[in-house]
C-alpha cells in the first residue's frame, strides 16, 4: 500500500514534528462500519523522540472537533513508534484525524477520512466503464476510491486505470508479449488523451449517498473483455497475477471487510463453448468470494448482459442472460438488474448517461426498498391472446411509446411474426397481453428480448426493467 506522508501543522516547521502515521489510516481512506454504525482504527507510526510519552488524538469534522473525540489519549509512544486507537467512531465525514505527544503543540494529521460503506467492482468492460467521458457525474466529499495503485483519492471517473496498475495482470503486453507498467511520459500522454471510461460505479456511489448519507468507499478490480476463466477462484494463488487474487488482495488492503460487491460480466462468455458452463462457474465465482472474504452473506449484486450490435451468436448470448437470470435464484443474497432497455456509447457499452440509471438500479436492489422488478412467471394462451404474467413488479407495468420486445418462437427457438400488438392489461397490472393472428406452431414459446440486439421497454412503476428471457413455453 502507498503510504502518503502525514501533514505537520503548518503553523509549526516540519522539525517539530515528533510523529509520524505510517500505517492504519491515509488520507482520503474509507473504512468499513460496523453493526454499530461506526469504526474503530489503529493507526501506527514512527515518533522520534517520544519514546514513553502519551499520544493524544482528536477528531476534526468541518472545522469542528467531533463531539467526545476532543483530545484524548489514544495510545503511547517507544522509543521509536508510537501506536493509537480512536474508537466507535461514527459513521460520517470527511474527517481530520489529529494526533501529538501529550501537552505538545505539534500536530501529525491525516484528512479527509470516511466512516461508511465499502463496495467492490468487479467483472469486464461495462463494470470498468467504457462510456464517453463527457458530462459525467460531479464527484462527492463523501466518496472515495482506492484507485488501482493503492492509493486512497477522491473518486471521479474514470475510476478503472488499468495500464499502471499495482497488479500485474491488468498491464499491457508490449511487442515481445511481455506485461509492462506504464509510467512516465507515456503514462502522462495517456491519461491526457483519454476519452473512454465513464462506468456506473460513481453513479450508484453517489445515488447511495444522495439517499442515506453514508460515505462510499468504491475499490475498482474490473477488467474489460475477460472471461469466466480468467476469474477463475483457482488463480487465487498467483496473487496480483490473477484477476481473482487481485480482487482478494485489495479487499484484504482496504480492512478485509466491504458492503457488497457489484459486477457486470458474461459478454466473453457468450459463445457455443462458454454459455453452457456459464451460469455454474458463475455461482462457483460467489461461493469462493464469499469464503475467501470471509463473509459468507456477502449481498452480489450484478447486471445481466445487455445489447451488443452484431450479427453473430445470437443464441448463447440470450443463453448467458438467461444463465443469469437462474443464477439469482440458486443463491441467497444474489440481486440482478437489466440494462438492455439502455443507450450504448458504442456496439456494446453503455453510454455514460444510462450508468446514471443502472447505478440507480442498483442502488434500488442494495437498500432493498423495493422489490427486484418484473420476472416471468408463465405465458397462457387464451383465445387469441398470450398472457405473460409477472411477479416482483413494483407498482405496475410500464412503458414508455409502443410497447415492444416480445416475439413468438418455435421449438427450434427460431422467431415467428405471430404478434402484432403488445400491450400492458387493463384488468391486471402484472399482465402483459400479446395479440397475434394465424396458429402457433408446434411447441410455440415467448421469448422476451430475441438476439443481441433487442428492443425492449417494459419496465415498472420503479423503473426496474423486465430482464430478458425465454423461451417460456406457452401454456
Amino acid at each position: 500500500m502507498r503510504i502518503i506522508p502525514a501533514l505537520a501543522c503548518l503553523a509549526l516547521p516540519l522539525l517539530a514534528q515528533t510523529l509520524q502515521v505510517q500505517r492504519g489510516a491515509a488520507d482520503y481512506q474509507v473504512f468499513q462500519r460496523g453493526p454499530g454504525n461506526n469504526a474503530s482504527l489503529h493507526i501506527e507510526g514512527s515518533a522520534a523522540g517520544a519514546a514513553g510519552k502519551a499520544v493524544e488524538a482528536r477528531i476534526v469534522s468541518a472545522g469542528m472537533t467531533l463531539p467526545g473525540f476532543d483530545w484524548k489519549a489514544a495510545g503511547k509512544a517507544t522509543a521509536a513508534a508510537f501506536a493509537a486507537d480512536l474508537v466507535n467512531v461514527p459513521t460520517g465525514g470527511p474527517y481530520r484525524l489529529e494526533f501529538r505527544v501529550a501537552g505538545a503543540s505539534a500536530v501529525t494529521a491525516v484528512s479527509n477520512i470516511l466512516i461508511g460503506d465499502l463496495w467492490i467492482l468487479g467483472g469486464q468492460s461495462n463494470m470498468e466503464g467504457v462510456g464517453n467521458l463527457v458530462n459525467t457525474p460531479l464527484p462527492s466529499a463523501k466518496v472515495n476510491s482506492l484507485d488501482m495503485t493503492d492509493a486512497w483519492v477522491a473518486a471521479e471517473d474514470p475510476l478503472h486505470r488499468l495500464v499502471d496498475s499495482a497488479d500485474r495482470v491488468h498491464w499491457r503486453k508490449n511487442k515481445e508479449g511481455e506485461l509492462v507498467r506504464m509510467q512516465g511520459e507515456e503514462l502522462a500522454k495517456w491519461i491526457a488523451n483519454r476519452k473512454k471510461g465513464a462506468g456506473l460505479g460513481l453513479p450508484f456511489a453517489l445515488e447511495m449517498v444522495r439517499r442515506t448519507g453514508v460515505p462510499v468507499g468504491l475499490i475498482p478490480c474490473a477488467h474489460g473483455g475477460t472471461s469466466m476463466d480468467q476469474w477463475s477462484p483457482d488463480l487465487k494463488d498467483k496473487g496480483g497475477d490473477s484477476l481473482y487474487g487481485g480482487m482478494v488482495r485489495r479487499h484484504a488492503l482496504a480492512g478485509g471487510k466491504v458492503k457488497g460487491l457489484l459486477w457486470y460480466q458474461g459478454e466473453s462468455d457468450a459463445s457455443d463453448k462458454a454459455s453452457p458452463v456459464f451460469e455454474q462457474k458463475f455461482l462457483d465465482l460467489i461461493k469462493a468470494v464469499r469464503k475467501d472474504f470471509n463473509q459468507p452473506d456477502l449481498p452480489f449484486y450484478y447486471v445481466q448482459i445487455g445489447r451488443h450490435i452484431a450479427n453473430t451468436g445470437l443464441a448463447p448470448w440470450n443463453f448467458v442472460q438467461n444463465a443469469q437470470l437462474h443464477a439469482e435464484t440458486q443463491l441467497p443474497n444474489l440481486w440482478m438488474t437489466g440494462c438492455a432497455d439502455c443507450d450504448l456509447d458504442d456496439t456494446i457499452h453503455v453510454g455514460t448517461d444510462y450508468n446514471l440509471i443502472l447505478g440507480r438500479r442498483l442502488a434500488n436492489l442494495a437498500l432493498n426498498e423495493i422489490q427486484r422488478g418484473p420476472r416471468p412467471v408463465a405465458a397462457r394462451l387464451k383465445g387469441s391472446v398470450i398472457e405473460v404474467e409477472f411477479t416482483s413488479v413494483n407498482g405496475k407495468l410500464a412503458h414508455e411509446g409502443r410497447l415492444t420486445g416480445f416475439v413468438v418462437v418455435d421449438a427450434k427457438g427460431a422467431p415467428q411474426p405471430h404478434i402484432f400488438r403488445q400491450r400492458v392489461s387493463a384488468t391486471n397490472p402484472n399482465v402483459v397481453e400479446l395479440l397475434f393472428y394465424g396458429k402457433l406452431p408446434e411447441g410455440a414459446a415467448i421469448q422476451h428480448g430475441y438476439g443481441r440486439d433487442p428492443y425492449v421497454n417494459l419496465r415498472d412503476s420503479a423503473n426496474m426493467p423486465a430482464p430478458i428471457f425465454g423461451p417460456l413455453a406457452i401454456q
